[in-house]
């Protein structure tokens, strides 16, 4: 696919349960790879990327809503018009429940006619989105990576339902880390797709040099982190009174 790949071993050093996956979005079909001979739902090929060889999709191979979300279809009027999460019990009301349809990410219409999925260890394209199941401690790392050089800020954003916009959309387009918890969203938490508790993470490939040289450079478990509460205390406080001594003999 073209470009010359960034090397993401370093991140083999967290050991994660489950491999993160790089997704590609494209016009073309991917070469070296073939297709997925199963229909799933968008989150679903996450799970399946996961545990399998590298793979593409075309909107034949979508159930839900994933193709609405790519482009890949005109508008769907029975779930724009908010008709359907008041009778799934995740809104009172469809004026509730069409609002998001504002907000969502999306791609523009026909601009994506494949997507391609692969684990890390396999991955041979440089991603658009690479996704990583990980837990809290693991999470905090990433977390300060993203910030250590920049000091850019994180938070997630999401909505009850079409979490997949959030997952795979909304980094791509925005240049956005986004995250959220295993458990929250409707939908993946209705498909049992993962343990309860744990991050799930997108990196837009534009963050991810940065993340890269910061992992390789940072100290990953601070001193602070090993000499409980009251040392850290302790820590703060004697920096501060040598920075203000420094200040004083200016």
């Amino acid at each position: 696919m073209g470009t010359e790949q960034l090397d993401l071993s370093i991140l083999d050093k967290f050991n994660f349960e489950t491999q993160p996956v790089g997704v590609k979005f494209l016009f073309t079909k991917p070469d070296g790879i073939g297709r997925l001979d199963k229909i799933l739902d968008f989150c679903e090929m996450l799970v399946e990327a996961q545990k399998s060889s590298p793979f593409y999709v075309t909107k034949e191979n979508f159930t839900c809503i994933g193709p609405l979300i790519l482009g890949m279809t005109e508008h769907d009027p029975i779930f724009e018009a908010g008709q359907v999460g008041p009778k799934l019990e995740v809104f009172k009301e469809a004026r509730a429940n069409r609002r998001l349809y504002h907000a969502i990410p999306r791609l523009g219409k026909d601009t994506v006619n494949y997507v391609a999925f692969s684990p890390l260890d396999q991955l041979t394209f440089e991603p658009d989105v690479l996704i990583i199941t990980a837990s809290t401690s693991q999470a905090e790392i990433l977390l300060r990576a993203m910030s250590y050089t920049s000091g850019k800020l994180w938070c997630s954003k999401g909505t009850p339902v079409i979490g997949c916009a959030w997952l795979y959309i909304y980094p791509y387009t925005s240049g956005e880390l986004n995250f959220t918890v295993t458990g929250f969203g409707f939908g993946m938490k209705s498909r049992r797709l993962f343990p309860e508790g744990l991050i799930l993470m997108s990196i837009p490939w534009d963050l991810l040099p940065s993340m890269v040289e910061n992992l390789q450079d940072m100290n990953w478990v601070p001193h602070s982190y090993t000499i409980g509460g009251e040392e850290h205390k302790k820590k703060v406080r004697r920096i501060v009174d040598e920075l203000k001594q420094e200040l004083a003999a200016e």
